[in-house]
């Protein structure tokens, strides 16, 4: 069960401590994520996502191809994963433009938009 970052003790909120690990580089010897994009500004550039925007027929022939595999595993499992997967999809052709719109003008300003900016085109 993952641990809570706030707590209830008789209706009202306190924060939770936590004792410090003493040696938390032996537990942990590298950043942890590292590996799954939290560092993204660092390595996006406005080139790369619009590269990417170009390519991105090729995720959905992915989709599309893995969902027949998905649907016979969900038949099994009932996790959902050709839903999910059909969800991004669409998602994929629908709002994503917008959201990758408003992460380029981030990446060129560094700070989100507001209502009376212009966004760049992908």
């Amino acid at each position: 069960m993952a641990q809570r970052a706030r707590c209830v003790l008789r209706g009202r909120h306190r924060q939770l401590r936590y004792r410090p690990d003493p040696c938390p580089g032996a537990r942990a010897p590298r950043e942890v994520f590292s590996a799954f994009g939290c560092d993204g500004d660092v390595h996006w550039t406005p080139e790369a996502v619009r590269e990417w925007w170009r390519d991105r027929a090729r995720v959905t022939a992915y989709l599309a191809a893995r969902r027949p595999v998905w649907e016979a595993d969900d038949e099994k499992s009932g996790q959902g994963t050709a839903a999910a997967a059909e969800a991004h999809a669409a998602y994929l052709g629908g709002e994503l433009a917008a959201h990758l719109r408003a992460y380029l003008f981030w990446l060129d300003e560094r700070c989100s938009p507001t209502a009376a900016d212009r966004l760049p085109q992908l």
